[in-house]
């Protein structure tokens, strides 16, 4: 990583450590929602085995999407209050401007995640998971948050307001709700049965599910990675093209 991202990682940093609303959302919030759905509401599902090992990796893709809209409302706040503009008289990488806000969304992601993870356990979940799957997991969600990471930038980048930032986030949030992270998705009604099996959250919680429990499916690895790939590769292009037409 250049100096210049280095220095910007810093500085985004410090403004995610200052704005608690961002930390609540990003760590507190999808753990608040791993209890109640575990507590209060899983006994009403049937899904086949232990609600808590069922719904883990659903949370754990909440934790990063979740933690979506303060990313999205910081690059759209760099970009229209002028601090843009600051950088680029002092000959600051364009680049470092955005991978700065990427850095810094996968790391608040893996401390949402270690907290959840953390909570889980506390809770009773007992993954059959070896090494192997493990580092398969943690490679998956570098993926997953690297690649909503970019989404997100561009979002931000191509909003004209904060508030129209936090709104295009709004999506990304609710996508794990209509996947097969609460429930599974043959359990839903008409429609919403189909959106769930083709929507891209979906192969990739079962990617984690089966490699959380020692038995990952190579046809759902591959479905979740090339998603990964896309929504990475559709993000970076679209932020690179706006920051260059915009700043």
């Amino acid at each position: 990583m250049s100096a210049d991202s280095m220095v910007l990682l810093r500085r985004n940093v410090k403004h995610t450590v200052r704005n608690p609303v961002a930390v609540f959302n990003a760590v507190l919030f999808p753990v608040v929602l791993m209890v109640m759905f575990v507590y209060v509401l899983g006994g009403a599902f049937s899904v086949g085995e232990r609600y808590i090992d069922y719904a883990t990796p659903g949370m754990i893709l909440m934790g990063i999407s979740y933690g979506l809209s303060a990313t999205a409302l910081s690059v759209n706040t760099d970009m229209t209050k002028g601090i843009i503009n600051r950088l680029r008289v002092m000959d600051v990488s364009r680049g470092a401007v955005l991978t700065g806000h990427v850095v810094v969304t996968v790391l608040r992601s893996l401390l949402a995640i270690g907290a959840i993870v953390g909570v889980a356990f506390a809770l009773g979940f007992r993954p059959a998971a070896g090494l192997v799957d493990w580092l398969g997991v943690a490679g998956l969600v570098l993926a997953v948050g690297i690649a909503l990471s970019w989404l997100t930038v561009a979002l931000g980048l191509a909003a004209k307001s904060a508030e129209t930032a936090g709104m295009l986030t709004v999506p990304l949030v609710m996508l794990p709700f209509l996947s097969s992270a609460v429930v599974p998705a043959e359990k839903m009604g008409p429609g919403v049965r189909q959106f769930a099996e083709y929507q891209p959250f979906t192969p990739i919680i079962e990617t984690l599910r089966g490699l959380l429990a020692g038995t990952p499916s190579t046809g759902t690895a591959l479905a979740a990675l090339a998603w990964c790939v896309g929504i990475g590769l559709v993000g970076y292009v679209w932020a690179l093209t706006t920051f260059r037409r915009r700043a």
